[in-house]
Order: C-alpha cells, then structure tokens, then sequence
C-alpha cells in the first residue's frame, strides 16, 4: 500500500563546469556556499516542479555563476542517503562547457576556478567524491566498473563525456 503523503528523496543537479582548455588541462567552476552546509561546491541545487533536470542543471549554472553553460552529458547519478546532512537526495551530475568570467550569484558566497585535482579547498556534501570520478572519467575509465579496456570498447553502453 502506497503512504498517503510518501516521503521520496528530493531531485538536485549538480553541474561540473568546464572552463579553459580542453581535455586534462580543463579547469572547474566551483562555489562558495553562502548557506550551511558551508564550504565549496559544485555549483547545482533543486529541480522545479514542472522542470527537466537539464533545464535545472542550466539554471542552476546561471543562477549561481553568471554562466550560460552547454551541456555536454551526465557524469552519473548519487543517491547515497547521506549525501547530503540536511535531507535524503539524488543528485544528477552534469558536465557542462562555459566562457566566460564566473561572478557569485544567488545563494554564493563566492566562485573560484580550480584544477579539479589539484584543489584543496573544503568541499561540501559528497562533491569530493564526484570530483575523483570526473577525473577517472576524464582519464578515460569508468571508475565504477572493472572491466579491461578491450571490453570497455565493445561492452560499455555508458556514452563517453
């Protein structure tokens, strides 16, 4: 039996913006949380009523780094309960392309341009996390599946970012 009011996870989005050159030597866009919890994250938030997470993941670019972004594919989906200390969310991480100088807006405290390696700035939430499998990613390996580069080839059917 379906509860009358069900209790399901929130819909969030979370965008890796690209910047910069293409490949290894890209940079990210990253966030300052204006609101707890604090620390630096990847720019994203809630999906709308009534909207895609596409249509969400650029809004939520623009809204916080004065961005306009291209979409260039989903990186993967989080659903860790923990994921996030202020309630149970999925996060759909996009990866996005955008020129431009990023400015704080909306709920930001502040934007900064990092090598997605080489930061060490506090993150927020589980972005840690999605970070290492953007570069594995970027490496050109799925870091959630075992498979050798010959099945890789033939087997996957996750599309290449």
């Amino acid at each position: 039996m379906i509860p009358k009011h069900p209790r399901n996870p929130a819909p969030t989005v979370d965008i890796i913006i690209e910047t910069g050159p293409r490949g290894r030597g890209a940079r990210i866009v990253l966030v300052r949380r204006r609101n707890p919890p604090s620390g630096w994250a990847l720019p994203g938030g809630f999906v709308e009523y009534g909207e895609s997470l596409e249509e969400a993941a650029v809004r939520e670019a623009r809204e916080e780094t004065s961005l306009e972004v291209r979409l260039l594919g989903q990186l993967h989906t989080y659903s860790d309960p923990g994921r996030d200390p202020r309630s149970h969310t999925i996060s759909t991480v996009f990866i996005a392309r955008a020129r431009g100088k990023p400015r704080a807006g909306d709920d930001a405290r502040g934007v900064r341009i990092v090598d997605p390696a080489g930061s060490r700035l506090p993150l927020a939430f589980d972005h840690r996390k999605i970070l290492d499998d953007y570069i594995a990613v970027r490496g050109g390996h799925w870091p959630w599946t075992r498979t050798s580069a010959k099945k890789r080839k033939t087997a996957s059917t996750r599309t290449r970012i």
